[in-house]
């Protein structure tokens, strides 16, 4: 594992949100948060040197809240060095992810906390809804499988970042791979070397948003992004490698995640 961590603060949920550009949404997600039935968390926002006023709306939201911490970068240097910031001062026993622009619904942290305690699992993940720019649900659902492995990981990855939680005492702190995207999946992909499955949660829990602006939308870019996950970072075979991008290709064409 990356890092042992010592001195966590016993039930805390540490949430750990890199924004950039997200003005429009960010106080939405914040107060997703704030909403919690289960009230013993910090939100780590960290801004990636945003150029609207995501930065300045977050200092605000933390001014009024003292359990929300906001960071700026000195230079935009892309989700996964976000994440890493804050991942580094999180106190929590528990580590969850939120991106900036997507919802939790208020009983998400309490419903896994309570799962993860009553089955002794180190990381969950929950089934979640997509909604449109302003917030409304498209009627579309991603499920979350009973429970996924590494190898059903590299797949298609059917795990939403918004939607994860995993036990930080149990498994220490990782570092996120410095990729510009896909590295959620090179996140998990990591924790599933020290954990055998990701176990999920049937419920819906969390709310993506779909942005024409956002970086997963031009799917055609992301080719590259996951060759690089494949043989860079995991270094799989050649063979392998486009085999699963050529598996990932297949699935978005036929519309299937």
């Amino acid at each position: 594992m990356d890092c042992l961590v010592m001195n966590l603060v016993p039930g805390l949920v540490s949430v750990i949100m890199p924004a950039f550009n997200a003005a429009g949404y960010i106080a939405d997600a914040v107060r997703s948060v704030q909403e919690q039935t289960y009230t013993s968390w910090e939100l780590l926002i960290v801004d990636d040197c945003s150029t609207d006023d995501t930065f300045q709306r977050a200092k605000s939201l933390a001014a009024a809240d003292a359990r929300v911490r906001c960071i700026r970068l000195s230079r935009n240097s892309g989700a996964a060095v976000s994440r890493n910031r804050a991942m580094e001062i999180a106190q929590g026993q528990y580590m969850a992810f939120l991106d900036a622009d997507d919802l939790w619904l208020p009983d998400k942290l309490e419903h896994q906390l309570k799962f993860m305690r009553a089955r002794g699992v180190a990381i969950c993940c929950t089934a979640y809804a997509q909604v449109d720019e302003r917030g409304a649900r498209t009627g579309r659902v991603l499920t979350s499988p009973k429970r996924v492995g590494y190898n059903r990981l590299l797949l298609d990855c059917p795990v939403g970042n918004s939607t994860v939680m995993y036990d930080v005492s149990r498994l220490g702190k990782f570092e996120v791979p410095d990729i510009r995207k896909r590295n959620d999946d090179a996140l998990w992909l990591r924790m599933l070397k020290h954990e055998k499955y990701i176990w999920g949660i049937p419920e819906v829990l969390a709310q993506y948003r779909v942005r024409s602006d956002s970086i997963s939308a031009d799917k055609l870019s992301l080719v590259k992004y996951h060759w690089i996950l494949y043989r860079e970072i995991e270094r799989l075979s050649v063979v392998r490698s486009a085999f699963h991008v050529a598996a990932w290709g297949f699935i978005k064409v036929l519309g299937l995640k």
